[in-house]
């Protein structure tokens, strides 16, 4: 491998690293794994990248490191260090926004993994290299642009469905994601490979702009989703719980320094007061 590779072994090995640390800490896991609520509600951005470093077991981790290794060969020397990791980070983020928009009425919705960024590496291959044969695992190789098709058909699918426990909003919208961005730093592979771009575009543009225009036609579909329709809180609701319990024990903390005075309080209520929980 070049010595741009290195960046991708970087990355399987922060990968790896983190994984294991949520796989034996749940508090670690769930404090860094991403749910529309803490982005809408708690303002926490920082999970929209630090749940990708996350897996929900060997296997998922397996499946997606080494897929990021088997499409970095040809694509990391290719487009150089900088590129790579800006479609990467790109991809990962517009995947979990994407998860963010579908699921945004769905309480506890939980998502990690790097499934985002990879699909978005995957498609910036597709979009650079469509000629290439690819081949997953035990499956035959098939054209990329023919692999591209297949993937945009059945993560729509799987979105509109939901009958099994894969983050598809992610792969989609990373996958997307990664064949712009792609297109842009290389215009000449839009030009030369305009028709495979377009079958992969197209479809893909036209689901997300109905899903951002109807939002709960995602609840059809879903007996989970749509058994909790009617009991849960609304965003907004939900925001304004959080922010009365915040609220109620910052005048707890208030009362107890006027009774007690400052030295009284513990470094957990401190913290509240400095806005740092």
């Amino acid at each position: 491998m070049e010595a741009s590779g290195y960046i991708t072994l970087l990355l399987i090995v922060i990968n790896v690293i983190v994984s294991y640390k949520g796989f034996r800490d749940t508090a670690f896991f769930y404090r860094y794994a991403f749910s529309p609520d803490k982005v809408l509600v708690m303002k926490n951005y920082k999970v929209l990248v630090t749940a990708g470093f996350l897996h929900a077991g060997w296997v998922h981790l397996f499946f997606n490191m080494f897929s990021l290794y088997a499409f970095s060969q040809a694509l990391e020397p290719f487009m150089g260090s900088i590129k790579y990791l800006v479609i990467y980070f790109a991809s990962l983020i517009c995947g979990n926004l994407f998860v963010m928009l579908v699921n945004r009425y769905v309480a506890n919705h939980t998502v990690v993994g790097a499934s985002g960024a990879v699909s978005g590496l995957i498609f910036a291959t597709i979009a650079l290299f469509p000629g290439v044969d690819i081949s997953l695992f035990i499956l035959p190789a098939i054209p990329a642009w023919l692999f591209g098709m297949i993937f945009v058909a059945y993560s729509i699918w799987g979105i509109r469905s939901g009958k099994d426990n894969i983050a598809h909003e992610a792969h989609l919208a990373g996958a997307l994601a990664g064949l712009i961005i792609a297109c842009i730093m290389f215009p000449d592979a839009l030009i030369e490979n305009y028709v495979t771009v377009l079958l992969i575009l197209v479809p893909s543009a036209a689901f997300i702009l109905f899903i951002m225009r109807n939002p709960t036609a995602m609840i059809v579909g879903k007996p989970f989703a749509r058994r909790q329709q009617n009991n849960q809180a609304t965003i907004d609701h939900r925001y304004n719980m959080n922010k009365k319990k915040k609220q109620q024990e910052i005048d707890r903390i208030l009362e107890k320094i006027h009774r007690k005075g400052m030295n009284s309080l513990t470094q957990k209520e401190k913290d509240i007061l400095n806005g740092k929980h």
